[in-house]
């Protein structure tokens, strides 16, 4: 659909803006993204830019705003929009977030501007009588997103720098087994760098506790068509596929995600070149 920009913002390192698109907002669940054309009808840009949402709001017939960290031409154009510009957008896409049926402790893990996509998810959690606590971090303070927001919303907010610029110094997975021994977490949630998932999922494995992960990985498509975000995800009956982020994610339990393996296939994948994976798929 077209959407029309309403406002944009500055939050310290990224651009947030709130763009009206009903037929989006009325669709969307907490970990949903949204792909969006950048460069204009002229461009020589031809893919879109995979584009978590942070918040959705019923304003103006529905509103939907996304966070943009600047990388590239594609993210500096998007940057750039002002109020009235239009955007072509596709979505809300992907897998959202489970959410738990009953009432449980919840630890909402951010990195950087990872984090845009855990305050929907918060906002369902408490609809549902969770407790929610956020965990989020980055190199410095300008990178870590929401951090104010996550102290109106969230019982405890607990922030890490690289830097120590910010809160307590260090990387999320240095603090994240004390929150979730004092907060007795039942499941944690997580959203930003792959290395930080990695991270994560493993403090989630050491507590026994499950991880869900939204993946942060180059989508073009974002529709499942061009393959350029698959990674090793291990299935139900613990065979190895490459899946698509896009279409299959981005959201995975962390402990079926083969992070020490993503960008590469695995020999041992289901169909890989001349692994185990090819010999099983033969058969």
């Amino acid at each position: 659909m077209t959407g029309t920009v309403l406002t944009t913002r500055r939050v310290d390192a990224y651009h947030a803006l709130t763009v009206v698109a009903p037929g989006i907002a009325e669709r969307f669940r907490p970990g949903h993204f949204v792909s969006v054309s950048v460069g204009g009808p002229g461009t020589s840009m031809v893919t879109r830019r995979a584009l978590a949402v942070h918040d959705v709001k019923p304003d103006y017939g529905g509103t939907v705003e996304f966070v943009v960290a600047v990388r590239g031409p594609g993210t500096a154009w998007l940057a750039d929009r002002r109020a009235r510009d239009t955007l072509d957008l596709v979505g809300p896409l992907g897998r959202p977030f489970p959410l738990p049926r009953d009432p449980v402790n919840c630890v909402l893990v951010g990195g950087e501007y990872g984090s845009a996509t855990l305050f929907a998810l918060a906002d369902a959690l408490q609809r549902r009588h969770c407790r929610v606590d956020f965990v989020l971090g980055a190199a410095a303070a300008d990178r870590v997103f929401g951090a104010l927001r996550a102290r109106r919303v969230g019982e405890t907010t607990t922030l890490t720098t690289e830097d120590g610029s910010l809160g307590l110094r260090g990387r999320v997975a240095d603090v994240l087994p004390g929150v979730v021994t004092d907060v007795h977490a039942d499941v944690i949630y997580a959203c930003g760098p792959m290395a930080m998932l990695r991270e994560v999922t493993a403090v989630g494995i050491d507590f026994d506790i499950p991880v869900q992960v939204a993946v942060e990985e180059a989508m073009a498509c974002g529709i499942g068509v061009c393959m350029t975000c698959v990674l090793p995800v291990i299935g139900d009956d613990g065979v190895t596929r490459m899946v698509r982020a896009c279409a299959d994610g981005p959201v995975f339990r962390g402990e079926r995600v083969r992070f020490e393996d993503v960008g590469t296939i695995p020999f041992d994948a289901l169909g890989a070149p001349g692994g185990g994976g090819s010999a099983r798929h033969v058969t």
